[in-house]
């Protein structure tokens, strides 16, 4: 396994294609200004020790050493050794609802926007918990597995979206149905579920499942986001409204934030409803919540002991480099011995 550590100097690579144009830019306005100068014949005689390869072997030796020294930078870590190592936490998991009515602006920047902040700040906030994430709408399926990468778990979390699933409807049923498969019954860990929803629309016997759920030793916790005003659904061009959702009749429809049902989920399955819309205060009540619950050991496998490589990348940098300064600089005749794009020694 590999890690980049500074991904961001890679912009620094956009700096040779940039060259390449400007390189090949001068050497059409060099051939042109010859040409006008004098014919290719008399050309080569005034100029019999000139080489038409060395100049660009220069220009790629140069490119070359921008791109190691660029890497070198990046600082690439190779895992070395995979270890199995002992942790305590509780299993959680988040279910985010992404039918349409969570594109309504009634809470900024939107519910659906607002919900991801709510699950990374919580994320953020863990230690040594497991977690998986999983999409609802008319219908629920798994975006995330149980892991302890959260990386991964927020990288996931970014890619969800309103147009995950072309069928629309608020399946919090099949939510919960879908969690229960998520928990591991052989580590018997403390299980917990996180309903992040606007609660409009829902469908099928909710209560009945949480109460199922708390069975299992599932408590589920929800996280409202809206609010009770509402809003319009704006449907979107490239990110500029070009109208608001509209009924059968053709009104617009307004979307609102239905607590009730989010509050009665909670209530049967042992949990609480929280408002999501101070992120602070819902992070804060989550750890708390997380920090009294007791921890269960699991194993996890994770790499270990990752090691730097960018001095090899340096290295061979730094080399092309000496190459271009003390080698190619100097009146050398061996580049012209190659004979490389059929150079002829002049006579």
């Amino acid at each position: 396994m590999y890690l980049l550590e500074e991904k961001i100097y890679f912009w620094l690579l956009l700096v040779i294609p940039v060259l390449v144009v400007l390189y090949s830019g001068v050497v059409f306005w060099k051939k042109r200004a010859q040409r006008k100068f004098a014919d290719k014949s008399l050309l080569s005689r005034l100029t019999p020790n000139k080489s038409v390869f060395k100049p660009t072997l220069k220009f790629i030796v140069i490119c070359l050493a921008l791109a190691f020294l660029t890497m070198g930078l990046v600082n690439p870590k190779i895992g070395t050794k995979l270890e199995t190592v002992k942790r305590e936490g509780v299993d959680v998991v988040f279910a985010i609802d992404v039918s349409k009515s969570m594109l309504a602006e009634d809470i900024a920047p939107n519910r659906i926007e607002k919900a991801k902040q709510l699950v990374t700040q919580i994320i953020n906030g863990l230690a040594s918990d497991r977690v998986g994430i999983i999409a609802y709408a008319a219908s629920a399926f798994p975006q995330l597995p149980i892991t302890t990468d959260y990386g991964s778990a927020k990288m996931f979390l970014q890619s969800m979206n309103t147009d995950m699933l072309s069928s629309q409807g608020t399946a919090i049923n099949e939510a919960i149905e879908l969690a229960t498969t998520f928990f591991d019954d052989e580590e018997q860990t403390n299980r917990v579920l996180f309903i992040i929803s606007d609660g409009e629309d829902h469908e099928g016997n909710v209560e009945d499942l949480a109460e199922e759920a708390a069975e299992q030793g599932i408590k589920i916790y929800t996280i409202g986001v809206g609010s009770a005003k509402g809003g319009p659904i704006p449907i979107k061009r490239n990110g500029i409204v070009q109208s608001y959702k509209k009924d059968s009749q053709g009104e617009t429809v307004i979307t609102r934030l239905n607590p009730t049902i989010l509050q009665q989920i909670a209530e049967k399955a042992n949990g609480t409803y929280l408002d999501g819309k101070n992120t602070k205060a819902v992070t804060d009540t989550v750890s708390e919540i997380l920090q009294g619950m007791d921890k269960t050991e699991f194993e996890a496998k994770q790499v270990a002991d990752f090691k730097d490589q960018f001095q090899w990348f340096l290295a061979a940098g730094l080399l092309l480099l000496f190459l271009d300064i003390f080698l190619l600089e100097r009146k050398t005749s061996w580049v012209k011995k190659l004979n490389l794009f059929n150079e002829q020694e002049q006579k």
